[in-house]
């Protein structure tokens, strides 16, 4: 019993190196004021570059049509809308990060939800460009898929369920980016107070809304913090499942399946989680941030990352169970052909990556070392790239009628965009990481030891 009571809580450590209040501020800013380094420049170099040749073969492909593009009959889906449902998926995680970790009080939060919360913003920017680019010419989509009367003044309704993704999408990017901006608000003050610079200062000035950090202030930021993220929670969920009706909704074998919501949301999941230890750890060792986004932060994400590949390989199993219990030989074909059939290679590239690779997780070691979380990352987010894959592609490739199936093989216009888009990505990112604080200043001080303080 003496024992019991002289037991004493140690609180969890979330800034490492002894910093003080005033420290955050110095080490947050500085790669804001300073000239950016040559690793900035080399990354921010290549994804320029990506980008140019993304936006060079787009616009050949507007000037010449879908004809450069590996689509077929019956695969009229391709890599285009494969990158939709991924780069949706890859900005759920900033959202989570922020709102629902809020929510439930997670101080681990506070040193990476400012980047991942970034992300999200710049993730469904990206993905918004793809159904764009699908219709192959969007002057001409925007005609014939808006809903506007008719000669017999009709209204009619919407031509395609992509539409539906559009207001899911663009909500959820809406409130994410009021989210986001509001989150800064209190550091793009402090950032303003350093400035010396008068067109900086202005420029940070206008941003920060009049911010002078009084209780008035606070106390209207909390409220509107609340608010946003009890907002956002809900959209983490509804917005992949509104994505997971594209093909829901369609009658064909693999894709008319309602297992689709809970798995689109999983996965998105398990790769936005992916992609934000992937930027943590660049940020990590490119910007020195190594006592704020700490091998604690990450070790917590790993093992996120871990348990949603575990829901994505229960969901895999799931489906081919689906597929049998159901008796229909149609559904029963299509899940034996994604497996073992002409894509085989997408299917067990997929099941590697997301169920297999993740399980060195179950060990602190692995957990906590930055080269093997660093690959596993890539490699979880090459897995879900081909998982959307092998949905779209091995469900579409072989449909009812044998004498329709033929093989799609994206061209060098596919792969070419895609590479694009990944370059627009990391554009927009390492311009946040240049101009915007990449650490929540003022929520990191919310959970420092204010004992060290004094």
């Amino acid at each position: 019993m003496a024992k019991a009571e002289s037991a004493t809580f140690v609180p969890e450590i979330l800034v490492t190196g002894g910093k003080k209040f005033s420290s955050v501020n110095e080490d947050v800013s500085t790669p804001l004021e300073s000239f950016p380094t040559w690793k900035w420049w080399v990354c921010f170099g290549a994804a320029l570059s990506a980008f140019a040749v993304g936006a060079t073969l787009a616009g050949i492909m507007f000037a010449r049509g879908l004809g450069v593009l590996g689509l077929n009959q019956p695969n009229g889906w391709g890599v285009f809308i494969v990158n939709f449902v991924f780069w949706v998926g890859i900005g759920h995680a900033g959202t989570l990060i922020s709102a629902i970790l809020f929510l439930f009080r997670q101080k681990w939060r506070t040193a990476i939800n400012r980047s991942a919360e970034a992300m999200t913003i710049f993730a469904v920017t990206t993905a918004l460009l793809f159904p764009i680019i699908h219709t192959g010419r969007p002057w001409y989509a925007a005609f014939w898929l808006l809903p506007y009367p008719n000669q017999r003044h009709l209204w009619v309704n919407f031509r395609s369920p992509l539409l539906w993704d559009v207001f899911a999408v663009g909500t959820y990017f809406t409130i994410s980016l009021v989210f986001w901006f509001v989150g800064l608000i209190p550091d793009l003050a402090a950032v303003r107070d350093r400035a010396k610079h008068p067109i900086r200062k202005l420029v940070y000035t206008i941003l920060s809304m009049g911010w002078r950090g009084s209780n008035k202030n606070w106390s209207h930021y909390e409220i509107a913090y609340m608010i946003l993220a009890g907002l956002s929670t809900p959209l983490v969920l509804s917005v992949h499942s509104v994505v997971s009706f594209d093909f829901a909704v369609a009658n064909i074998p693999g894709w008319h399946t309602t297992i689709f919501p809970p798995y689109f949301v999983a996965g998105a999941i398990f790769s936005g989680f992916a992609m934000v230890v992937t930027l943590m750890v660049i940020a990590r060792e490119v910007f020195d941030l190594k006592n704020y986004i700490t091998i604690n932060h990450l070790e917590k994400m790993n093992k996120i990352i871990m348990a949603t590949g575990m829901m994505v390989g229960y969901a895999y199993a799931c489906e081919f169970f689906i597929a049998w219990y159901s008796g229909n030989p149609f559904e029963k074909f299509a899940f034996i052909n994604r497996a073992f059939g002409p894509y085989w290679w997408a299917y067990w590239i997929m099941a590697t990556c997301n169920v297999v690779i993740p399980q060195i997780f179950w060990w602190k070691k692995a957990r906590t070392s930055i080269p093997v979380m660093f690959v596993v990352s890539l490699f979880v987010n090459i897995g879900m790239w081909f998982e959307r894959f092998v949905i779209t592609v091995t469900s579409l490739h072989r449909d009812f009628l044998p004498s329709n199936w033929r093989y799609y093989v994206p061209t060098w216009f596919d792969w070419g965009i895609t590479l694009g888009s990944f370059g627009w990505f990391f554009i927009w990112f390492l311009l946040f990481c240049r101009l915007l604080p990449v650490i929540a200043m003022a929520e990191v001080k919310g959970v420092m030891d204010h004992e060290q303080q004094h």
